[in-house]
């Protein structure tokens, strides 16, 4: 014979257990951390060459021609400056890296900022410029290529006339 529905006694809520949490957020927090490191590890204090550096011997067979700067601005409302120009190789060695100074000025002629870049080769124009290391196109002799230098922020106390440049150093085999 039934009586009907067994009221079941209610029992004491279970504690929750919030080691397996507290375990998965300290491993993605270590994971998070070693990331982190490894990315800055290689990041040392950018290299600044003196200003009375002499230039790469082999800088004299590698004429810059076609200069021209360009601004734009990036998502974050800065500005981006840009240097384009030419580079041939009028010696008799194949190019594999160039690093070039750029020493931009104030009004009293004075320098604002000093910055060495390695030349980036401009691969292709359209639809947008695209930067390939002198490394992967070394330049032979009589050859001649575009390159660009991006500046992601300029002196504000920049005069406004275009940069010295000169090529500080050369890998050439």
């Amino acid at each position: 014979m039934s009586t009907g529905p067994q009221l079941v006694p209610p029992t004491e809520p279970r504690e929750r257990n919030w080691m397996p949490l507290a375990i998965a957020a300290g491993v993605i927090v270590v994971v998070a951390a070693v990331v982190i490191f490894v990315m800055e590890r290689g990041k040392g204090p950018a290299a600044v060459t003196p200003i009375s550096a002499q230039a790469d011997p082999y800088a004299a067979s590698l004429p810059i021609s076609e200069v021209k700067m360009s601004e734009s601005s990036n998502l974050a409302g800065g500005k981006v400056t840009y240097i384009d120009g030419h580079i041939t190789n009028s010696g008799s060695k194949t190019v594999t890296g160039i690093s070039m100074q750029v020493l931009f000025r104030n009004a009293a002629n004075e320098v604002a900022q000093n910055e060495t870049q390695a030349v980036k080769w401009i691969r292709t124009r359209d639809p947008y410029i695209d930067l390939e290391p002198v490394s992967a196109a070394p330049l032979k002799p009589g050859e001649g290529r575009d390159f660009r230098l991006i500046f992601d922020a300029v002196t504000e106390g920049w005069n406004g006339v275009y940069p010295e440049m000169r090529i500080v150093r050369v890998e050439a085999k």
